[in-house]
């Protein structure tokens, strides 16, 4: 079966010692990036940011991150469904070296950038935790690097997190005009599942959930993914959702988001066809499970 070019599969684009590359260049668009890493306990890792800022993002574990001679210690997390993590910007132009002493997973999300901020820190506690939708459509947002929450040049990056069967990204928007109501922005989405199974069943922590992804005739793009664990899909265009959760896995992931636009802004138009399922969340509530784990102190 021919794979679909806009979902890439866990471990299919490993190289350079990391676990996950797409570039600009990979992906065959401008703005947007990603990298993920794993760290073992001691372990080190050293790179050049080039024309992109980056953030430095631990999945799981705590990190120390050092530039230029300046160091930032990353308290991180026990993993992306237990809390807020705190997290590291780097500018363009850089040369970094990340390092843990027990280990950790760290996710590398970037842009090309114009401008070379300051390398700094980015509290958890200074992350705003939103919960969004009703009911079936609950989900959890972290909005650690969103235009309101940090400043970058032009790097968009929130994560959400979705309980087991509900319907995330949804309804179906899009994001790739730039107007009044909408932002050009590409989009990486990077996945992560946790069983919900007893401990001991075979297989549960092999969780998977559902991408759609679909354009226009003048703009086609066709995607409808069962994604797992370390797996990425790309949005050059087009309206993207739902994200579907299975009803046995919880789903976390990661929104990676850039363009050219000179305003940093996150500006979505929904489906005609789809967008009036807003008006039923009226006095529905939120999915109780929610929020899957507490905002941070101070947030």
């Amino acid at each position: 079966m021919t794979r679909n070019p806009h979902h890439l599969p866990r471990g299919t684009t490993a190289r350079d010692g990391f676990d996950l590359v797409v570039t600009p260049e990979s992906a065959g668009w401008g703005f947007s990036s990603l990298r993920t890493l794993t760290l073992p306990a001691g372990g080190s890792h050293e790179f050049a940011t080039g024309d992109d800022e980056v953030l430095v993002l631990p999945l799981s574990g705590s990190a120390r991150v050092e530039v230029d001679g300046e160091v930032l210690d990353l308290a991180g997390r026990s993993g992306v469904f237990d809390a807020v993590s705190d997290f590291a910007y780097v500018g363009r132009d850089s040369t970094v070296r990340v390092s843990s002493r027990d280990g950790a997973v760290l996710s590398l999300p970037g842009a090309r950038a114009r401008r070379r901020l300051p390398f700094r820190y980015g509290p958890a506690a200074g992350v705003p935790v939103e919960l969004r939708g009703a009911g079936r459509c609950s989900r959890q947002v972290n909005n650690f690097a969103t235009p309101q929450a940090f400043e970058t040049d032009r790097l968009i990056a929130c994560e959400v997190l979705t309980p087991a069967a509900n319907w995330s990204s949804y309804p179906p928007h899009r994001h790739d005009r730039t107007s009044a109501v909408e932002s050009e922005l590409e989009e990486v989405y990077y996945y992560e599942f946790r069983s919900l199974a007893p401990p001991g069943t075979p297989g549960a922590q092999d969780g998977l959930g559902y991408q759609r992804v679909y354009g226009e005739p003048e703009r086609p793009v066709d995607v409808l993914a069962e994604v797992r664990s370390g797996d990425v899909v790309l949005i050059p265009h087009g309206w993207h959702g739902p994200s579907i959760a299975s009803p046995s896995h919880d789903m976390y992931y990661l929104n990676v988001m850039a363009g050219p636009e000179d305003e940093r802004a996150w500006r979505i138009c929904d489906d005609p066809a789809h967008g009036w399922v807003r008006g039923t969340w009226d006095g529905q509530q939120v999915d109780p499970r929610l929020p899957l784990h507490p905002a941070p102190s101070g947030a």
